[in-house]
């Protein structure tokens, strides 16, 4: 061992009794040491006043020790083109990296771009964290793409079977579920689901699954009069609400696939002189942070941002070391709030 001079991980893992690697890997966190040994690595650490030189450390890597945030342009009534509910995550997301002493690079790109080129080939990165996507159909070819090129990547979505990479998502069945379970609770009997329920969009698609699954338990028919398309705009709300009440069919409740698409199918209800929740209850999906402020607030679905960005970046890191990952689907909770109480 050393006895003059800075220490290095070398000095460590003699006193600790382990490897090297078994050193690095403790120090950046990773799952496969166990918590005892970690520790005790983390002890010796500190006794030696060891730093972690993370400039020789990312050229032994080469790595840059970096990770990018790629935003994928969703339609909004701003010039954004980002959706709320991925800024609401931006924060949590900061924070992960930051713990784990990497930098975080956010880049916003347009749907039509070869962003899974150009990552590839310009190295600014050690990985991706995708958020947002489109219509999913034509996005997971270039997932695949990302899987042949060897990229580190992980996504912000529904886990699919057999999907290219690795995903991260909330339990969209199961949140749809429990809402409608909540509306019916209520004394709802004609629920309208407000969102597209295809493929080509596969959250909206598990949330209209679920909210089908409630209303079969309950002994009602799923009713494709009560079920109308809309996209996470609060206009494609208001008008797919306008459209709905169009048709002439009695509905009781309104369950939206987004929060967004909520507020615009308030807006169209009291518009009409249609009130919140005594004649129509309404609820949401994401909890974004204007949900709450609504008159009346919204009740809604909330996936849990601080959790999804801390696992989204962990699972990042173990693909980058070469550590197993899976997909992994969070559960979801209800935040149930004003729109949606009994009169």
């Amino acid at each position: 061992m050393r006895g003059k001079g800075k220490a290095t991980s070398f000095d460590i893992a003699y006193r600790a009794g382990v490897s090297q690697p078994t050193v690095s890997r403790a120090l950046r966190g990773s799952p496969t040491v166990n918590e005892q040994t970690r520790q005790r690595i983390l002890q010796i650490a500190h006794e030696l006043n060891y730093k972690v030189d993370k400039n020789a450390s990312n050229l032994r890597n080469q790595q840059s020790g970096t990770l990018a945030l790629l935003f994928f342009e969703d339609p909004t009534l701003d010039d954004s083109l980002i959706n709320p509910f991925f800024l609401s995550m931006l924060g949590s997301l900061t924070r992960a990296c930051a713990v784990q002493g990497y930098d975080l690079l956010i880049s916003f790109q347009q749907l039509s771009s070869n962003w899974h080129v150009e990552y590839e080939d310009s190295k600014k990165a050690d990985g991706l964290i995708l958020l947002g996507y489109g219509d999913y159909l034509e996005y997971v070819s270039r997932l695949e793409l990302l899987v042949e090129q060897g990229t580190h990547f992980v996504r912000w979505g529904v886990v699919l079977p057999g999907q290219p990479g690795v995903t991260i998502g909330c339990d969209n069945f199961q949140g749809g579920r429990d809402m409608t379970r909540h509306l019916l609770d209520q004394g709802r009997r004609n629920i309208a689901f407000v969102g597209h329920a295809s493929e080509h969009y596969p959250e909206f698609l598990e949330r209209y699954k679920g909210y089908s699954d409630s209303l079969r338990n309950a002994g009602l028919p799923v009713r494709s009069d009560l079920q109308i398309d809309a996209f996470t705009t609060e206009r494609s709300g208001f008008d797919a609400v306008n459209a709905l009440i169009a048709r002439g069919v009695s509905f009781d409740a309104l369950f939206c696939a987004s929060d967004l698409i909520a507020i615009g199918g308030m807006r169209a209800l009291a518009d009409r002189g249609i009130r919140v929740p005594q004649q129509v209850a309404v609820a949401g999906f994401d909890d974004i942070p204007i949900a709450s402020f609504t008159n009346p607030s919204l009740s809604t679905v909330q996936q849990d941002t601080k959790a999804a960005a801390t696992l989204l970046v962990e699972s990042l890191l173990a693909l980058i070391h070469d550590e197993p990952v899976q997909s992994h689907t969070m559960p979801a909770t209800l935040a149930l709030r004003q729109s949606t109480k009994s009169s």
